[in-house]
């Protein structure tokens, strides 16, 4: 049973399981009590709305968001068409999670990740428009919409009720996501003390915009590492913190590592990376370090981290789920309603 305060729980897919499994999966979490699945785009290995909208059909309560997609790659007329499309198959239930990517990823595939919180601005502020069923005009430095609108002629013509959420790591985006957004998705690989001033700078973006950041959701990502061998639970996790910590900058900043290893990991790992760079890296990272960013080990020690982060500021934990038995983990963390 569930020791977290909050009655709310989240399971994370990215492309460890295959998206059959992940439809099992969700179906099992809705089953159980859980609120909602959120899908990552982060790498190029799966594209989140295509999963999604197969979690969608399978299912009949549990929400389903993007967790989340980059800004650069579609524009808001196609962004909010795919998300008016979702919330047909699935009204109510969907939700937008946006983000501005990384470096060295979007550089190599030809974005410019030029001035990201001002890109940001745009595409919420149109997006959320055009999911009104507004015609919109908008002259921006990123967004241009001439009269555009969602121009369904079949079907129900109401404004979508589809939340955004700003998937923030930097403070300044997290100010950000705090004055204009639904909610703010917080990352993993922070330990948590880095909510501390995740909730600071999502107070003074509320401010700005005349709310409290209680206002503002805060579901946070965090990997669950779990297995009755808390040594094979460990090596799990620091196989992914290892390919963070070396290929992805804004979360290794915020992740608490000690730089001097961060250093060394990034010698000798970047992005793309062979399973023999990550490797080598790997042994550079010590059991504390894992356990410090991420739910690792028993299932007693996953769920007493999983409430350290609730206790700093998270309204909703996002499993990731590592172990090879996600319904070990979706039973140790199901809601009390899922009893």
């Amino acid at each position: 049973m569930a020791v977290t305060s909050t009655g709310r729980m989240a399971l994370y897919l990215q492309d460890k399981h295959p998206i059959r499994a992940g439809m099992d999966y969700v179906r099992y979490a809705e089953e159980r009590g859980f609120e909602a699945v959120w899908q990552a785009e982060s790498r190029l290995v799966r594209e989140a709305t295509v999963p999604m909208a197969a979690f969608a059909a399978v299912t009949e309560r549990i929400k389903v968001g993007s967790g989340v997609i980059p800004i650069w790659t579609r524009n808001v007329g196609l962004l909010a068409a795919t998300f008016s499309t979702l919330d047909e198959l699935a009204p109510g239930r969907v939700m937008l999670g946006l983000g501005a990517w990384w470096e060295p990823l979007a550089s190599k595939v030809g974005v410019d990740r030029r001035k990201p919180l001002r890109a940001m601005r745009e595409v919420v502020e149109a997006t959320r428009r055009l999911l009104a069923m507004e015609r919109v005009s908008y002259d921006g430095e990123f967004v241009h919409l001439d009269d555009v609108e969602i121009d369904i002629v079949h079907g129900d013509r109401s404004p979508k009720k589809v939340p955004i959420y700003i998937g923030a790591t930097g403070m300044k985006m997290m100010e950000l996501a705090g004055e204009i957004a639904d909610g703010a998705v917080l990352n993993y690989m922070v330990s948590p003390k880095y909510n501390a001033e995740a909730m600071a700078a999502l107070a003074a973006g509320a401010e700005r915009a005349g709310r409290s950041v209680t206002d503002i959701d805060r579901p946070q990502l965090v990997v669950c590492s779990m297995d009755p061998d808390r040594e094979v639970a460990l090596d799990r996790a620091r196989e992914l913190l290892t390919q963070y910590l070396g290929q992805q900058p804004h979360i290794m900043k915020a992740s608490g590592v000690d730089q001097a290893l961060i250093d060394e990991i990034g010698k000798v790992l970047t992005w793309p990376a062979s399973e023999d760079d990550i490797r080598k890296a790997m042994r550079l990272v010590p059991d504390e370090a894992v356990q410090m960013i991420s739910a690792s080990g028993t299932p007693a020690e996953c769920t007493a981290k999983v409430q350290s982060y609730i206790d700093a500021g998270a309204t909703c934990p996002i499993l990731y789920p590592l172990g090879d038995d996600v319904r070990l983990m979706i039973d140790t963390f199901a809601p009390e309603t899922g009893q």
